[in-house]
């Protein structure tokens, strides 16, 4: 078994595609549209890791604050294969005016990670 792809609901959705394909090394599929369901979305492709489904639908309510926390997802996970990469990223982060929620550090269970807010306040953790 494997994990195929991962879905979040998002407001603006091709700031969010192009977010995705700036940092991440990431290439995009075509945009789906259903005109009847006021929907669309954007697969962001990962090498070697599950896809990333953008969805985008006029009717999906917030959840509060993006800036707290709340039940159901918390984070995605990206590994950066070293530490001077998550250093270098994040500092890239930096310089472009994202929010930088957790600097560069060693976690109480063992991680190396930095973690980011995407356009929509979305947790990103950059690991090794």
């Amino acid at each position: 078994m494997k994990i195929e792809h991962i879905a979040i609901w998002v407001k603006d959705l091709e700031k969010m595609k192009d977010f995705y394909l700036k940092y991440f090394n990431t290439s995009c599929g075509e945009k789906y549209t259903n005109p009847k369901k006021k929907y669309a979305s954007y697969f962001i492709i990962f090498p070697e890791v599950p896809r990333l489904e953008l969805m985008h639908r006029e009717d999906i309510l917030d959840r509060g604050s993006k800036f707290t926390e709340h039940f159901g997802w918390a984070h995605i996970a990206i590994s950066l294969g070293s530490k001077e990469n998550v250093v270098d990223l994040t500092e890239r982060f930096r310089m472009d005016g994202w929010t930088i929620a957790g600097e560069p550090r060693i976690t109480g269970d063992g991680y190396f990670e930095s973690v980011i807010l995407d356009p929509e306040g979305n947790r990103i953790e950059l690991t090794i």
